[in-house]
């Protein structure tokens, strides 16, 4: 299939394999006139087109080689000559003559030390986006992130470098450093048409030419110390958007000294795939810290509370999620001072159905409606039944198991009350190592209109513990095949050993000991919260909270 040739008005009439040619190709008859010609021809030879004489355009050596080659009655293959040619030195290559035409290649002498010398720039500014890909991957610390931006751009890009983040309405964070010089992070109150582009910058358009910002016009906000002494001294500057995710992540100012070299359109492209990788991962950056506030703000609210001395009560909890790495999950327990010595602290530990975040959820709405019922605490039954009504209201009722203790001081000892709603009883530690049941029982909560439980109260003397737990603890499956519950009976044992120590110390001792016999199997969610009577006789008004659990 024969490849007709392209017309061109302005240039003549050129071959498809010309036009893609990366060198300029003449192809002209035996009299030496121009048939065709690529691009880079007219570039190189001023005034060519079809029809015209080669030796009108061309170098006498180049004419004479055409001439020598067309007349070859030997009909050489190809043909080569070399000569100057605008301002530097060109060799000529010729294919065969074939129907009295023939084609020239012009090829620079120093054509492949210039690619070579392009190839190792394009593989420096290739290695360049890689290793700021490496750093920005690193961390997903936006201040990181704008810092590591700042640094690579003011060594490789420019003299200085300044990074601009979204305004918030109360000022633009700003990150700017030179070369060599240290990195400085401060909020301003900026205008953005103080500097063309920034605005639009700012916005997400497209990047403004260099050519087209007045240096002098370079706010003092973004010069770094000590790289000018006024804008006069600044010979360019760049403005690069940063592209995100869905939103712009702010701007990249590239800064150069006067007596540096103002930006190539090569150099201001590759700012912009600089500038591309940059913005995604600040975008990324700050998705994430968006996403961790965010977290941090809703988990709040779910979190265990910290525990310690209440009005000379002694309090200890210990929590293990079942999820590993995770803080929260279907157990909890809450603790709600008194106002004063006389009145009882309320503490409850519970375990509502499932796991996980979802679990933490449910468990922390229970919590709130608890809360709201601490004044009914004086009537646990009609606590728990306000409490079971207002579950069963729900779209979705969760079953729910608690354990509610409230306590308070007289003189040297603890007197409590403790209800069991479908929850493990809750076991008391004697001083002199034995182990008692709390006498009390009642129904799951959640589950059916009607709620019944009994109440029963104990009285712990000082150096006596009331421990409550879930049911993670005793069915926490471990041994040598890890099928066999830690069980009740273990749990007494464990208990009958801390006989006489703090609170703090029998919560630890126990969930250290289950967290042994589950090993690395799977467990449920573990809860362990106790009440002690402490050996001291310390004021009852003492509320000293301990570290967090």
């Amino acid at each position: 299939m024969v490849s007709l040739p392209e017309r061109n008005s302005s240039r003549g009439v050129r071959t498809a394999a010309q036009q893609s040619d990366p060198y300029p190709v003449v192809t002209a008859d035996a009299e030496g006139v121009v048939l065709s010609h690529n691009e880079q021809a007219a570039m190189l030879l001023a005034g060519i087109a079809v029809g015209v004489a080669l030796a009108a355009v061309a170098p006498a050596w180049l004419v004479e080689a055409h001439l020598r080659h067309v007349g070859d009655e030997a009909g050489k293959p190809s043909a080569c000559a070399a000569g100057r040619l605008g301002g530097g030195r060109v060799n000529a290559l010729a294919g065969p003559c074939v129907n009295a035409t023939v084609t020239w290649w012009l090829v620079g002498v120093h054509a492949p030390a210039a690619a070579a010398l392009e190839l190792a720039r394009e593989r420096a500014r290739a290695g360049l986006l890689q290793e700021l890909s490496s750093d920005l991957l690193a961390s997903v610390n936006v201040e990181r992130c704008m810092e590591v931006t700042a640094r690579r751009a003011a060594r490789n890009l420019a003299d200085a470098a300044v990074i601009v983040g979204p305004g918030d309405g109360h000022g633009y964070p700003v990150t700017r450093c030179t070369a060599d010089g240290p990195v400085v992070r401060e909020r301003v109150t900026l205008d953005p048409g103080q500097l063309p582009g920034l605005a639009e910058a700012l916005s997400g358009l497209p990047a403004v030419s260099s050519r087209w910002i007045d240096p002098r016009q370079t706010p003092p906000w973004a010069v770094p110390d000590g790289f000018a002494d006024a804008a006069a001294d600044i010979g360019s500057v760049a403005v690069v958007p940063l592209p995100g995710h869905g939103a712009p992540a702010g701007c990249l100012i590239l800064l150069r000294r006067r007596e540096e070299a103002t930006f190539t359109p090569g150099e201001e492209s590759f700012a912009q795939l600089f500038a591309a990788r940059a913005g995604a991962a600040l975008s990324i950056a700050r998705s994430h810290s968006r996403q961790a506030r965010v977290t941090q703000v809703l988990m709040r609210d779910l979190l265990p509370p910290d525990l310690g001395r209440v009005h000379g009560i002694c309090f200890s909890a210990r929590y293990r999620a079942s999820v590993a790495g995770e803080r929260v999950g279907g157990d909890f327990y809450d603790l709600h001072p008194a106002d004063t010595p006389e009145a009882e602290t309320v503490a409850v530990l519970g375990d509502v159905c499932g796991k996980g975040l979802e679990a933490a959820v449910t468990a922390g709405k229970v919590r709130n409606a608890l809360k709201a019922l601490v004044p009914f605490a004086a009537d646990h039954t009609r606590l728990l039944t306000l409490l079971n009504s207002a579950l069963l209201s729900s779209e979705q009722p969760p079953f729910v198991t608690l354990a509610l203790a409230t306590a308070v001081r007289e003189d040297i000892r603890v007197r409590l009350r403790v209800s069991s709603a479908g929850h493990p009883a809750p076991l008391v530690v004697r001083t002199t190592g034995r182990v008692e049941e709390a006498r009390t029982h009642g129904t799951l909560i959640g589950a059916f209109a009607g709620f019944e439980c009994e109440t029963a109260e104990v009285t712990l003397e000082p150096g006596e513990t009331c421990l409550l737990f879930s049911d993670g603890i005793t069915e926490a499956r471990g041994g040598p095949l890890g099928d066999v519950m830690f069980g009740e009976d273990r749990l007494r044992t464990v208990l009958s050993q801390c006989a006489g120590m703090p609170p703090e110390v029998i919560t630890e001792r126990v969930q250290m000991i289950v967290a042994q016999w589950v090993g690395e199997g799977r467990h449920d969610d573990m809860a362990v919260l106790a009440i002690g009577a402490p050996h001291d006789h310390r004021p009852t008004t003492l509320n000293e909270p301990n570290r967090r659990r």
